[in-house]
């Protein structure tokens, strides 16, 4: 049961972290491909970081990877999600 119980915090919190997630990407995605629009309202997050993520600023995001073997799937998600990101550019050179 305890770690049914485990298992179920686990992807409720994976769930979250992706739902906070996904706009984010989609917003730094629209931004580098200078769409007309980009979804800035999707999410709190995204419409509270609209100041800090176009124009002349400059954004520094930080991810925290674990070296415990049972988190290496997440690990690398977030090292592939960073990947991504890095290649994007945003805002005006």
């Amino acid at each position: 049961l305890l770690f049914d119980i485990h298992l179920t915090r686990y992807f409720l919190n994976n769930q979250v972290i992706n739902k906070i997630l996904l706009p984010l990407t989609d917003v730094i995605f629209a931004l580098a491909k200078k769409e007309d629009h980009v979804p800035f309202r999707n999410s709190k997050l995204t419409f509270l970081l609209q100041p800090y993520l176009g124009g002349d600023s400059k954004t520094l995001m930080f991810v925290n990877i674990s070296l415990d073997p049972s988190s290496v799937g997440e690990s690398l998600c977030s090292l592939k999600f960073t990947t991504r990101v890095n290649d994007c550019e945003i805002g005006i050179p």
